[in-house]
């Protein structure tokens, strides 16, 4: 049994939504070393033996398992990079449960950051979710820096849902994926910065194989001094679909900058970008406010609605 303080607890619970040691395969990390590893008869974890990190292998065929592997750090001053390389088996139907949680109470900056790579085997299905936290009171700054690569081969599917709602100070977020033909890639990000905290999230996406398509969608609010940039490109190179969109809320002194952007080199390549930056409608204030919420809540109300 897993020996967990009440912070490892609390961070487990906020980035993989955990309250008890999780069923089947899992590796829970906390201040760089692995407090807990288990692997199913289908999902197997191995440690790496050069760099920081696992490999994961998932035979072709597994269905309705999942895999954990949350980071938690509550030392200040710790500084880490972690690669994770996940091979999944063709026909498989998984969930992998990532995220890192923060609790710096120092003066140092406390730093994680993860590189994940993924093999997607021809028809396999992979739901993917990574929620990024932050908490403490010292001055040291929480700063979480993921990159993700996708490689997906022909009938394949990815659902990446990257979430950050709260105390990370920095993070650059890079993602890049390959897909071949008939793959499917979905992604819903849903980011919110305050203080002075700044977000980047860069997504480059290739569509080769014919059939394939991409839908990269991010929401985001910036409030108080913080700064986000929201920088996508699809790349059409077959007869593909893709479209990416950010709708982002800017709120007191807050700065957003969207950089959509799209390549076809193909002639059937049907690609689209949308981008919206806006305030909070005073009316939907008002409305709130007439049935009893103060400007405060009525304000809270809107966000975790257009973050939901």
């Amino acid at each position: 049994m897993l020996k967990l303080d009440e912070i490892q607890k609390r961070l487990l619970r906020e980035v993989a939504d955990l309250h008890t040691v999780p069923e089947g395969a899992y590796n829970i990390r906390s201040n760089s070393k692995s407090i807990g590893r288990q692997s199913s008869a289908n999902i197997e974890i191995t440690p790496k033996t050069e760099v920081s990190g696992l490999e994961v292998h998932i035979k072709p065929g597994t269905k309705n398992e999942s895999v954990h592997i949350p980071v938690v750090m509550t030392e200040s001053g710790l500084k880490e990079l972690v690669y994770n390389d996940f091979y999944i088996g063709e026909n498989s139907d998984v969930v992998i449960v990532a995220g890192c949680g923060i609790d710096n109470c120092g003066p140092k900056d406390s730093e994680h950051d993860g590189i994940h790579r993924f093999y997607v085997g021809k028809n396999a299905k992979v739901k993917y979710v990574e929620k990024h936290y932050g908490s403490g009171d010292g001055s040291g700054k929480r700063i979480l820096n993921p990159g993700t690569e996708v490689y997906q081969e022909e009938g394949s599917s990815v659902e990446m849902e990257m979430v950050q709602i709260k105390g990370v100070d920095d993070t650059n977020r890079m993602t890049k994926a390959v897909l071949g033909a008939g793959a499917k890639l979905v992604v819903r990000e849903r980011l919110m910065t305050h203080a002075s905290q700044n977000a980047v999230s860069t997504y480059e996406v290739y569509l080769n194989g014919a059939g394939s398509s991409a839908d990269v969608v991010s929401r985001s609010v910036a409030r108080d001094n913080s700064y986000q940039k929201f920088d996508a490109k699809i790349i059409g190179n077959a007869p593909c679909s893709g479209h990416t969109e950010c709708d982002s809320i800017i709120m007191d002194n807050g700065r957003i900058l969207a950089v959509p952007g799209l390549e076809a080199n193909d002639l059937d390549a049907s690609l689209v970008h949308e981008a919206a930056i806006g305030k909070i409608a005073g009316e939907q204030i008002i409305k709130l406010m007439t049935l009893g919420l103060t400007e405060a809540e009525a304000e809270e109300q809107i966000i975790n609605g257009f973050l939901s």
